[in-house]
């Protein structure tokens, strides 16, 4: 039944760039090609490859998942992101979170000649601005901010690599070690409390991903709502009310009737 679903939904969800079809050709020779349709988050690469999301994953409406891509359960990829598996495959896990304006990609051809996925392990945090090309990020792992990963390195499971820093290709971040630098080294151990904040993070940011997936699926009336909310509390004195007697709903701000018990 949900393939059924599934299927009459993007059905549905294509009409509307058949329609811009159709406007194009009555126009032709004056009309502007849209060769982008920026409602596409998830698109298919030559017709055959297309991103597999698991359940309870949130991916920003202007991230880019393209070709063969696979996301497990909770995990979100945030705002400004690309993903791309044109050449090759990527693979994140569960839990996992991809911050705002990060790149992954995977190579075909490189100078050792061969071929390289990129594979992303659940529980990991990439940071904002970091890039991933044809790596491999074991569970439990941390990309610091603006960190660049490059063609076959392997950062281990529970391994920090620093904000900015470079890891060369081949290379390998050994499991529980921070490693910082252009190029990178090891710099220290992991401590405990560093491996707690790094599950914890996990948790934090698949049900921060669950927030904005419901903010960024709400209906026209709900954002209206929201914007009249809004207002009311920029334009009413807190005191206003209890000098006027008035109660009101917690979350409409219409009038209730006096004696109206509001429960949180």
């Amino acid at each position: 039944m949900n393939g059924v679903v599934k299927s009459v939904g993007s059905l549905c969800r294509s009409l509307g760039r058949l329609v811009e079809d159709v406007g194009y050709g009555l126009q032709g020779r004056l009309a502007y090609k849209e060769t982008l349709h920026k409602s596409q988050t998830l698109s298919k690469y030559k017709d055959s490859l297309y991103p597999t999301v698991k359940d309870e994953v949130f991916v920003a409406p202007n991230a880019s998942v393209i070709g063969d891509v696979t996301i497990g359960k909770g995990s979100s990829v945030w705002y400004g992101c690309v993903i791309r598996g044109d050449v090759n495959s990527v693979t994140i896990g569960e839990m996992s979170n991809i911050q705002d304006n990060v790149m992954v990609h995977v190579a075909k051809h490189n100078a050792a000649g061969i071929p390289r996925k990129t594979v992303i392990g659940s529980g990991v945090t990439v940071g904002h601005g970091a890039t991933i090309h044809a790596a491999t990020v074991e569970d439990g792992s941390v990309v610091g901010m603006g960190a660049v990963i490059m063609d076959g390195a392997v950062v281990e499971k529970g391994a920090i690599v620093a904000a900015g820093s470079l890891v060369v290709p081949g290379t390998v971040v050994k499991s529980r070690e921070v490693w910082a630098g252009s190029p990178a080294a090891c710099v220290r151990k992991v401590i405990d409390d560093e491996a707690a904040a790094i599950e914890q993070a996990a948790v934090d940011y698949s049900n921060l991903g669950a927030v904005h997936a419901a903010e960024n699926c709400k209906t026209f009336g709900e954002i209206e709502l929201d914007r009249a909310r809004r207002w009311d509390r920029q334009t009413r004195d807190p005191d206003y009310d209890l000098q006027q007697g008035v109660e009101r709903e917690i979350e409409t701000r219409e009038l209730v009737p006096t004696g109206y018990v509001q429960t949180q």
